[in-house]
């Protein structure tokens, strides 16, 4: 029963996540409580996992690639080059995540960190409202929200995993044995 708990807080940080990216994106801002909230939903899922599995190793992980991603952004925002909210949001991502899967969200960050590199690069290719919007909020802020690719690859690696965890269920029998 653990397991759907889990799989409720993983659900549970998708929309929050299309929050801070949303935010970030309209005020360049990533709140301290909004991280804080989906470090606790993260780490709680990893807590009702590691409680089911017996096993520490996940979360062990996670809080290693947390602090290793922490520590590596930290003095691109001493020089100025990502936001505060962004180290802080990259650092969390392990904990929803788990360490297990970093390399599915590694990937989809760099497929969406370089779209938004060529979106920026060339926003002729966006439909005319989109590109509209684009430039008018890099005219009016001047910097790259970071945190809607992180965000983005977050909530496509939550549901790859929410998808894969409901399929392993149906597959073997579980969820007929709830009903």
């Amino acid at each position: 029963m653990l397991l759907g708990e889990a799989l409720l807080l993983k659900v549970l940080a998708i929309p929050l996540l299309a929050w801070i990216g949303w935010l970030d994106f309209t005020t360049q801002k990533i709140s301290n409580r909004d991280v804080l909230l989906l470090l606790c939903l993260g780490a709680g899922g990893l807590l009702l996992l590691s409680l089911q599995t017996g096993s520490w190793w996940d979360m062990g992980l996670s809080a290693l690639a947390g602090l290793l991603l922490f520590a590596a952004l930290f003095p691109f925002w001493v020089l100025r080059k990502v936001g505060a909210g962004d180290v802080k949001l990259i650092a969390v991502v392990p904990f929803l995540i788990g360490g297990g899967d970093l390399a599915v969200f590694s990937v989809l960050l760099l497929v969406f960190a370089l779209a938004t590199a060529a979106i920026v690069k060339n926003p002729f290719m966006l439909p005319a409202g989109a590109f509209r919007l684009i430039v008018q909020h890099l005219d009016r802020k001047g910097v790259v929200p970071f945190g809607v690719p992180i965000s983005i690859a977050a909530i496509c690696t939550l549901a790859f995993l929410i998808y894969k965890s409901l399929v392993l269920a149906s597959s073997s029998g579980i969820l007929n044995q709830l009903n």
